[in-house]
């Protein structure tokens, strides 16, 4: 059933895509997008509707469009970007695209936004996102771009940023570029007013505005410090098992390669240069096992390898959100990229990061899964980092809506920063020089 708000904001978004062809529902997190966009489709008269999304929310959706009985007015099909082309756009007269600010990407659109409007033409068009324009207001353009009813007459993004961006001249790596990221949002708010709608998560009545984070470090195992050691100094590192005695080298011969291997490293595994998934050390897994739960938790991973290790450590885990919420013994597993839009992880008592993404958008995307209108207790967050790792830097970064980048790196790790072979056998580890 739906809420009071959900009906109202339906009926106004029904209205504004009668006249303008297009809504954006700009609406916070967990305040029930997914519906509010199904009911105003029925409102609309849709007879098919297509719905693009993450692939972990497909699920989600379905269950809503069945639930509220919508299947019984219009159909419906619910597919991931990556396979909007393999559906055929002349059977729809809707189209709901969520996560629209993924669109946003320029001054050259992505490749899923140019599939977008060869799909989108004429239809009606609803686009859903918490945070529209993230980063830039530049990012808004191509999200109105792929439809032909856009606000904008401009066909290209250049021809745009010619009246709506301060363009700029700036200097990377000794070539001189043109920074189209300083839009001028006076210019460019009125015109996009019109085809948006917003509403809060205090609007909603939500009794938790401000989820608190509690960060809990532990002490990593001594090779993981000693691989990290090794790589700030030398960029390089070969790792020995001592089970097999099979050599396998890391390599980190660039700045932004580096950042990658200590990344993953604090977390326990590497990636080799053959391609091969190391595991150096599961403490992390264990410790949130021990101090958190071993039921009812959400636990995101940043690399795969690290999902290996969580899958041994929690043999009760699930990659599916909706077998999640109807099993309190589960654990829910997913990485951070895949799983931190769309879905719903409200009936988990935590959500535990094992890792840390670099983008902020993703850190503020995932911890509000576990939002929900009807949550009567705080919901608890938790990451677990290592003593001395990556971690913390790259909390303290995208806490302040900044993603971490080589820049932060070279300031954090190699202000005060030569070829050397570790031994390795998880917990039984030791070093050796050449």
């Amino acid at each position: 059933m739906l809420w009071d708000h959900q009906v109202e904001l339906a009926r106004k978004a029904e209205q504004i895509l009668r006249e303008r062809k297009i809504v954006y529902l700009a609406m916070e997190m967990r305040v029930g997008k997914t519906l509010i966009a199904l009911e105003t489709c029925y409102r609309l008269g849709a007879k098919k509707v297509f719905f693009v999304t993450k692939k972990k929310a497909v699920a989600s959706i379905l269950n809503d469009y069945f639930r509220e009985n919508y299947h019984s007015v219009f159909s419906l099909d619910v597919t991931n970007y990556e396979r909007v082309h393999k559906y055929n756009s002349k059977e729809y007269d809707v189209v709901i695209v969520d996560e629209a600010h993924s669109l946003g990407a320029f001054p050259r659109p992505s490749l899923r936004t140019r599939r977008l409007k060869e799909f989108v033409g004429e239809k009606y068009l609803i686009l859903l996102s918490g945070t529209p324009t993230p980063e830039s207001f530049s990012q808004i353009f191509h999200q109105f771009w792929i439809s032909a009813y856009s606000p904008f007459g401009e066909k290209r993004f250049y021809d745009w940023a010619k009246n709506f961006v301060d363009v700029r001249e700036r200097i990377i790596n000794g070539y001189k570029i043109n920074d189209y990221s300083n839009a001028r949002e006076d210019l460019i708010r009125p015109i996009i007013a019109p085809y948006f709608l917003t509403f809060t998560q205090k609007q909603a009545g939500f009794k938790f505005l401000h989820l608190e984070d509690q960060v809990l470090l532990v002490k990593a195992d001594t090779i993981v410090y000693q691989v990290m050691e090794h790589l700030l100094k030398n960029r390089y590192v070969r790792l020995q098992n001592k089970r097999n005695g099979q050599f396998y080298e890391i390599l980190a011969d660039t700045a932004a390669k580096l950042l990658t291997k200590i990344h993953q490293v604090c977390s326990g595994t590497v990636i080799a240069e053959g391609g091969e998934s190391i595991v150096l050390d599961a403490t992390k897994a264990y410790f949130i096992r021990e101090r958190i739960g071993a039921k009812q938790i959400a636990v995101y991973y940043k690399f795969q390898a690290e999902g290996e290790v969580l899958r041994k450590v929690f043999p009760n885990h699930t990659f599916d959100p909706a077998e999640f919420a109807r099993d309190p013994n589960l654990v829910f597993l997913s990485q951070i990229q895949s799983g931190s839009m769309g879905i719903d992880l409200s009936t988990a008592k935590a959500i535990v990061f094992y890792n840390i993404d670099f983008s902020f958008m993703n850190y503020w995307q995932a911890r509000n899964r576990i939002q929900n209108r009807l949550l009567s207790h705080t919901p608890k967050i938790f990451w677990v980092f290592i003593e001395g790792g990556i971690e913390s830097k790259i909390l303290d970064v995208v806490r302040r809506k900044r993603d971490y980048t080589s820049y932060y790196f070279r300031k954090d790790f190699l202000g005060a920063n030569q070829n050397q072979t570790v031994e390795y056998e998880r917990a039984d580890a030791s070093v050796s020089n050449n």
